[in-house]
């Protein structure tokens, strides 16, 4: 009985441990398949905000890969950083909010095709680009843009705008385009940092405005010695425009009021009259262009400087008809080298003093040029009544071919038929000249100075100017109030130069004229 005891107890117990392992089991095996279904609903949680991450990540950049999940309890990821690439400027919006520095004149809305006018997309893209430092306005290549009249101005632009011209730009030939006349067609103002640069056209389409210029511009003074001896003087370039366009004659790209400008790579060509000008500049460098229009077409200077200063002018070609850079009334520090000019009135300071006024140069050098077939080679001009001075001028290394003029200094210098004789004048003084060498075909030297403010400091040095008879009467070298000195003998002989100082003691005054 006992036994029987013992035996059914052991089995009890026996019963009593299998349920317990089975419900351990149980426990166990939910304990883990809840696990895993736990784990498999977060990998597919994830699994959707991935996918929304990366449709977020493909609007933004453009990446089509997924990222991968995470290890359990990661910390999130962190959002992609947006790649650093320039959105396309909105067309015909004329803004632009986002990021970018390039302002493409086509996305505001030009054309490019010649015929439409381009003005306001031009404006809207200057506007655009002027509230960006450092910005650049892209006037793309294969493109004709017509354009009116416009001034990019500040002074309210951020600094340092390029102006990348690449395409072409051509002027109106419609009068109602210019109203009653504008003193220039393309002017950019007060700005600081201003680049013009590329391989592009600046085209004023001038013909339309020259023919009946000789009728009423202004005639180059050394002219008249040369009108008395053709036989057939220039017939005005023809036009069927002539006529219709207004008597006020633009300049074809003018600064104004600018620091630190610069002007390369571009070409100007037929500018309705100067080419390209500097007024109140500060730091101008132009180099690696070219101008180019007719010889005869009338007064289309080429570079014109006038009260700036801080200017390079260099390894560019001028081919226009008038001067081929000319230095006006208050410039200094103006060094202009490896230049070739022709046809052209060659390279002028002046004329300075119209209508009894001061005028200041000083500090100019202008070496190594090559000039041919042009009217005159290195000149100075001024008008009898002015005041002020015109000092430490360099000319050196001057190649001159079949050059009317090689030499000249006129104190008496008048565009017009007769002018009233004055007694002030512009003072000049420390003028020299060095390496000039080449033909002449009508005068090798013209010294022509003021009676009561004679020329004072003038030097010659290895000057060798051979004479080319061709239509003109040749002249020798002749000089009037000149003093100065020749430091090597010269060709033709110069022995109308007097040696040393006028007696009258101005030059102390003409300093003080121009330092006040």
């Amino acid at each position: 009985m006992r036994g029987l005891s013992l035996r059914r107890l052991t089995f009890m117990v026996s019963i009593a441990f299998i349920v317990w392992c089975s419900s351990i089991d149980t426990c166990s095996a939910r304990r883990g398949m809840h696990w895993r279904q736990s784990r498999s609903a977060s990998t597919s949680l994830y699994k959707k905000k991935g996918k929304h991450q990366d449709s977020s990540q493909h609007h933004s950049n453009g990446s089509k890969s997924k990222p991968k999940a995470p290890p359990p309890n990661a910390p999130s990821p962190p959002p992609p950083k947006p790649k650093e690439e320039i959105p396309p400027t909105p067309p015909n919006n004329g803004y632009n909010h986002g990021p970018s520095t390039t302002f493409d004149v086509l996305d505001f809305g030009a054309k490019g095709d010649g015929i439409t006018d381009d003005t306001k997309a031009f404006q809207d893209a200057w506007a655009a680009a002027c509230k960006v430092e450092a910005s650049t306005v892209i006037v793309p290549s294969d493109f004709e843009f017509l354009v009116g009249p416009i001034s990019f101005s500040g002074p309210y632009c951020q600094r340092n705008i390029v102006f990348q011209l690449d395409g072409t730009i051509i002027a109106p030939t419609n009068s109602k385009a210019w109203g009653s006349g504008t003193l220039q067609w393309l002017q950019f103002t007060k700005l600081v940092g201003i680049t013009i640069q590329g391989k592009g056209i600046v085209d004023g389409r001038g013909s339309a405005w020259w023919q009946d210029s000789p009728l009423d511009d202004p005639i180059d003074d050394e002219a008249k010695l040369l009108t008395k001896l053709e036989q057939n003087p220039p017939t005005p370039i023809s036009t069927s425009l002539a006529g219709k366009m207004p008597s006020i004659k633009p300049t074809a790209l003018r600064f104004y009021g600018s620091l630190n400008v610069t002007v390369t790579g571009i070409k100007i060509q037929n500018s309705q009259q100067c080419h390209l000008k500097f007024d109140n500049c500060i730091g101008v460098s132009v180099y690696d262009m070219s101008i180019s229009s007719p010889g005869d077409s009338p007064n289309t200077d080429g570079i014109h400087l006038q009260n700036s200063k801080d200017v390079l002018i260099h390894s560019t070609n001028l081919a226009c008809g008038d001067d081929c850079v000319s230095i006006q009334a208050g410039c200094t520090n103006v060094y202009i080298r490896n230049v070739n000019c022709g046809p052209g009135h060659g390279i002028s300071i002046g004329g300075l003093g119209k209508d009894n006024t001061k005028a200041c140069v000083s500090n100019i050098t202008v070496r190594d040029v090559m000039m041919q077939n042009t009217m005159n080679g290195v000149r100075i001009k001024t008008w009898q009544g002015g005041s002020g001075s015109v000092q430490g001028v360099l000319f050196s290394n001057i190649q001159v071919s079949e050059v009317q003029f090689p030499i000249v200094i006129d104190q008496f210098y008048c565009d017009k038929s007769k002018c009233k004789n004055q007694t002030s004048a512009v003072a000049l003084l420390g003028i020299n000249y060095e390496k000039i060498r080449g033909t002449y075909t009508v005068k090798p030297v013209h010294f022509a100075c003021s009676d009561s403010m004679p020329c004072s400091e003038v030097t010659l040095t290895t000057i060798e100017l051979k004479p080319l008879q061709e239509q003109y009467h040749l002249y020798d070298p002749f000089c009037w109030q000149t003093f100065g000195e020749l430091y090597t003998p010269t060709v033709p002989p110069i022995d109308c130069l007097q040696v040393g100082k006028p007696s009258n003691n101005w030059i102390q005054a003409v300093h003080d004229s121009c330092s006040a």
